[in-house]
């Protein structure tokens, strides 16, 4: 398997972990009550199954962009930091408009 899937998918099972852990916190923290209603419900399972895969989406993305924006080449050049040159500025002139009066 390609080193760039290996990598989105390392980071993404990471985020999986992350959502895990974020539902758990959720659901023992009983926020907006939340416990009782996916344990008194028939349909609690998969409230919680679309909960965590949700959140998995956000955080596993979340995860994958932040690890992406953070690689760097390590021998590139210091003064270019993937900037653009500065744009050429020219000097203005300014141009007569003639008008006839009125």
């Amino acid at each position: 398997m390609p080193n760039h899937i290996k990598f989105l998918l390392r980071h993404a099972a990471f985020g999986a972990v992350l959502a895990a852990a974020f539902v758990a916190m959720l659901l023992y923290a009983n926020v907006a009550n939340l416990w009782h209603l996916v344990t008194h419900t028939q349909e609690g399972v998969l409230a919680t199954a679309l909960l965590w895969v949700f959140c998995t989406i956000t955080f596993g993305s979340a995860q994958m962009g932040i690890r992406i924006m953070m690689l760097a080449d390590d021998d590139a050049d210091e003064g270019d930091r993937g900037n653009r040159p500065n744009a050429p500025q020219h000097a203005t002139v300014p141009v007569p408009i003639h008008r006839p009066d009125r």
